[in-house]
């Protein structure tokens, strides 16, 4: 079976991020437009620090893509860091409350956790923006779209709009890619005034996938539960200390009528991606039994407040095992609005793996034809 895998490699402040991405089909259009906004995402946002003024990421295709598209091989792709200077960066003696620092150290027996917080470092998810990207050219073949956008940042919360498309829009035009302009003063306030205080602000991110197939996933095997996939990925970003996919946590405060998403057959959708069999609510996410069924895909993130603060946090010199304060070095004061470009990468590339594990080939027409064939049998139920 076809298996599309993505790897990352890199240090925070080494001479590049570098992503490996295996199995993904040949002849897909790679936009270089597309691969460009993104990353430009990932370093915006209001609350970022100063590095995001020292680094602009350009995406380096250094394998894989020939003439716009995809070949049969490995695709690898290069972020270069331009704050680069790890072999003169100084010790980490002081490990951070929040951060791998000291279970690093303890893990690898190394009491400099420069370096340990090198790789640990959110610099990382440059990489896995880079295969998002990727990722979202291969959907776009199959008319599937995702969004991510911030829903809360402290006690600010956002009104999201129904209509998706509206989403996009608004996201697009706001510091904090929240989805509701009337948000944003109120976000943007919460992030002064923990800049102000020397402190740091998490919040919550949430993705919707819209024109996702039923199928994709499994019910055979936990391992290709999409759900579980879905919330590994997503959880494994920096940061991230909570996945909800649909009502998530609230589903365990209703009854079983009030949770589960009635079934309709409406002949008008019999093309749209759920095959004509609509849901009044989607409290499921899109997702039952581990696989896709037809209605848009929702995943929620809580991102914490990041580890570094200006003011430092009490902590202990790991050599001399003295109370010491941690020291500070550059970083975020909130960055939620970054996260979430990075939620929507690794849903995008989570979705793309699935994809190409129910309809996978060699290639992009195969797996196009593949999908007609599904799709076609489907119908014929």
């Amino acid at each position: 079976m076809t298996e599309l895998v993505v790897r990352t490699a890199g240090e925070s402040h080494g001479p590049a991020v570098v992503t490996l991405v295996e199995g993904f089909p040949a002849g897909v259009p790679v936009d270089p437009d597309r691969l460009a906004a993104d990353m430009a995402r990932r370093q915006g946002g209001y609350g970022r620090s100063k590095r995001m003024e020292i680094e602009q990421d350009h995406i380096e295709i250094l394998a894989g893509v020939r003439h716009g598209r995809t070949l049969p091989g490995p695709v690898v792709l290069v972020v270069r860091n331009r704050d680069s200077r790890l072999e003169e960066a100084s010790q980490v003696l002081r490990p951070r409350p929040g951060h791998a620092d000291l279970a690093g150290a303890l893990k690898y027996l190394d009491p400099d956790m420069r370096n340990i917080l090198e790789r640990a470092s959110a610099r990382e998810t440059a990489g896995r923006v880079a295969a998002g990207a990727l990722a979202k050219c291969l959907l776009d073949a199959f008319g599937i779209g995702v969004l991510a956008y911030v829903v809360r940042i402290g006690s600010a919360v956002a009104d999201v709009p129904d209509d998706v498309g509206r989403r996009r829009t608004l996201r697009d035009a706001s510091e904090v890619y929240a989805a509701d302009p009337a948000a944003d003063p109120a976000m943007k306030a919460a992030i002064d005034a923990a800049r102000d205080a020397g402190d740091t602000l998490g919040g919550v991110v949430e993705c919707v996938a819209t024109g996702v197939p039923p199928g994709l996933g499994s019910h055979v095997q936990w391992t290709e539960k999409l759900d579980g996939r879905l919330a590994r990925a997503v959880m494994s970003i920096q940061a991230i200390k909570a996945v909800e996919i649909g009502l998530g946590m609230a589903v365990g405060e209703r009854p079983g009528s009030q949770v589960h998403d009635p079934i309709a057959y409406d002949p008008t959708q019999r093309d749209a991606a759920c095959l004509g069999f609509v849901r009044s609510t989607n409290n499921a996410g899109g997702i039952e039994g581990g696989m896709t069924n037809g209605a848009p895909v929702v995943v929620r993130a809580a991102m914490k407040p990041i580890a570094t603060l200006r003011k430092g946090m009490p902590s202990v010199n790991i050599k001399t095992k003295e109370a010491e304060e941690t020291a500070y070095e550059r970083s975020d004061v909130c960055a939620v609005p970054a996260a979430s470009v990075i939620v929507e990468a690794v849903v995008a590339t989570e979705l793309a793996a699935a994809l190409v594990a129910t309809f996978g080939g060699d290639t992009l027409r195969e797996m196009q034809a593949a999908y007609e064939t599904w799709r076609k049998a489907a119908q014929e139920l």
